[in-house]
């Protein structure tokens, strides 16, 4: 699979996409839902479940297209635990407010990073399913 991953943050910098939507809007076509209907799945996911105490939004997306591609249960959630570990690995957490700092002043990764590091996630998981 060529990467996306450059689309999911280009959909994010440009403000019209949160973190969520920017994943779920790029990888919509391994959902089976259209492009529209699936950014307003999105809409309340954005800012770490829409209050930044949450898990970050880029990984609820990736979550949410890779059940939707897998369609298994049981699959969907080991490939979401990898994708969260990978995630915390790299970047030091999963919560939208401790990856952006929040009552600390020092993010450990922007918004954009995040969008890349849960697409790349998500890219490695659907190759693997030969998606």
């Amino acid at each position: 699979m060529e990467s996306r991953k450059e689309i999911a943050v280009q959909k994010k910098l440009g403000g019209a996409y949160n973190c969520t939507q920017s994943v779920c809007c790029t990888y919509y076509d391994f959902t089976g839902i259209d492009e529209t209907t699936i950014k307003h799945v999105g809409n309340c996911f954005g800012a770490g479940m829409g209050n930044m105490e949450g898990t970050c939004g880029a990984l609820v997306g990736a979550g949410m297209v890779y059940g939707l591609a897998t369609k298994d249960k049981v699959k969907a959630m080991r490939g979401m635990r990898q994708m969260m570990e990978k995630f915390q690995k790299r970047n030091g957490a999963t919560q939208c407010k401790l990856l952006k700092g929040a009552g600390t002043g020092k993010p450990l990764r922007e918004c954009a990073d995040c969008v890349a590091d849960a697409s790349e996630f998500l890219e490695e998981l659907l190759a693997n399913e030969g998606k």
